[in-house]
């Protein structure tokens, strides 16, 4: 499995309007093959990271270079601060 964990910067105000964008926006990537869940989450003192689980990296990828995907990206960074900072994981063992 690939995991892909963003960390993020919602702007003040626009929580719900995010919170919102994610649940109709995972509507739209279950759609992808080898997409299995994305998740908003949000730690005790506020800060917020969105964890993404695929298949495999190629999936990710190849989900990555569509027109769907760049127009949910496109407006989930209008509710941030700045681009999502990434991080890019290998499950080795479950």
């Amino acid at each position: 499995m690939f995991v892909v964990s963003a960390e993020i910067q919602i702007k003040k105000g626009s929580e719900d309007e995010f919170k919102n964008w994610i649940k109709e926006s995972n509507a739209e990537l279950a759609k992808f093959d080898g997409f299995i869940q994305r998740r908003l989450l949000e730690s005790r003192n506020g800060k917020h990271v969105i964890l993404v689980e695929f298949e495999t990296q190629g999936k990710f990828e190849a989900m990555h270079k569509t027109q769907e995907h760049f127009r949910i990206q496109s407006k989930g960074h209008s509710f941030m601060e700045g681009p999502p900072k990434p991080t890019f994981y290998e499950v080795v063992s479950q």
